[in-house]
């Protein structure tokens, strides 16, 4: 998440008249192949707006719907065909776990192998799954919230491998003053990897601000973003014998464009054919496994997560202050 300050009205289901800064003609082809993930005429549709910056989304499993976090807002919001947009859980990240200058709720959001919602919580600094929920309000769980014995900066996003591990990033967005800050305890801003044991690893240091991540379809390979305007990149790490993933090295660099266009590498997800689909300057990059740039989705704003229908007939976006979705090829 790269916060960006956005004018939000009351979020609504979708925009009575279509936004001039949202392309009516979104999909940008530079390669064929492109054409295999989705139709050249492909349209972006509004589910919603009005938030102040959309995060996070995620399918939830059976129903058809999607949350997604409202990351100022400490909120996290439910869409469904039925429904609409409506309000769905508040405070989503700071609960008041630990002190939190800024009150940012949740980021990145999972439903892990049992159901359960597991989510990046900016404001309480760790990783939470949430164990019950009446109305709005819920009560969490830690997973983790230190590493070495010192907090956790913000934890933005997480994925969850096929043998229970976890893998998140941890960059400064959530602390006032970034790095400057003085509640800052972690000398890096971090990949890491949260055991079934509950210990927690460090993967890298090197990146200036590990923002979103996905492994390959075999897992063999974790990309990471990097929403460093400086440093607009996409890393991979390859997975070792041991199945620890290490040998880290910049993937794809899209620092020449972020003058260009809105947004920066954020959000990502890996297709079952390897294609990376990954928010960057100008909307979602369309990536084949072997760095090629097949198009792009322009957006308009700058776009700040993906994910997939569970049917992976869609793809949603948060992109600003809307929830947005366009049709992809199964």
């Amino acid at each position: 998440m790269l916060f960006l300050q956005v004018v939000a009205l009351p979020a609504v289901n979708a925009a009575a008249v279509w936004p001039a800064e949202l392309p009516q003609q979104p999909v940008e082809v530079r390669d064929a192949a492109m054409l295999q993930v989705m139709s050249a005429d492909a349209k972006l549709e509004i589910l919603s707006t009005g938030h102040q910056w959309a995060e996070g989304p995620v399918a939830e499993p059976g129903t058809g719907a999607v949350l997604f976090s409202d990351v100022p807002k400490n909120q996290i919001w439910r869409w469904s065909a039925a429904t609409g947009s409506t309000l769905y859980l508040t405070p989503s990240g700071a609960t008041g776990h630990t002190t939190s200058v800024l009150g940012e709720g949740s980021n990145g959001l999972i439903f892990n192998k049992k159901s359960e919602l597991v989510l990046a919580q900016h404001g309480d600094r760790r990783l939470a799954v949430r164990t019950a929920q009446q109305g709005q309000q819920a009560t969490f769980r830690t997973l983790t919230g230190q590493y070495q014995g010192k907090a956790l900066n913000s934890p933005n996003d997480l994925i969850e491998l096929q043998d229970g591990r976890y893998l998140f990033t941890d960059p400064p967005y959530g602390l006032k003053n970034g790095d400057q800050s003085a509640d800052k305890q972690q000398p890096h801003n971090g990949v890491y990897q949260l055991g079934t044991d509950g210990g927690v690893s460090l993967i890298s240091a090197v990146l200036t601000r590990p923002n979103g991540l996905a492994v390959s379809p075999d897992e063999q390979y974790l990309y990471v973003a990097n929403s460093d305007p400086a440093a607009a990149q996409w890393w991979r790490f390859q997975r070792n014998a041991k199945g620890q993933y290490q040998d880290g090295s910049l993937w794809l660099d899209a620092t020449a464009e972020v003058k260009q266009a809105l947004g920066l590498p954020d959000g990502l997800k890996v297709l079952p054919n390897g294609i990376l689909l990954a928010t960057g300057p100008g909307g979602v990059w369309v990536i084949n496994a072997e760095r090629k740039v097949l198009g792009r989705i322009n957006t308009g704003v700058a776009a700040a997560n993906v994910a997939l229908s569970g049917d992976r007939q869609y793809l949603y976006i948060t992109a600003s202050q809307y929830l947005l979705r366009i049709r992809l090829k199964v």
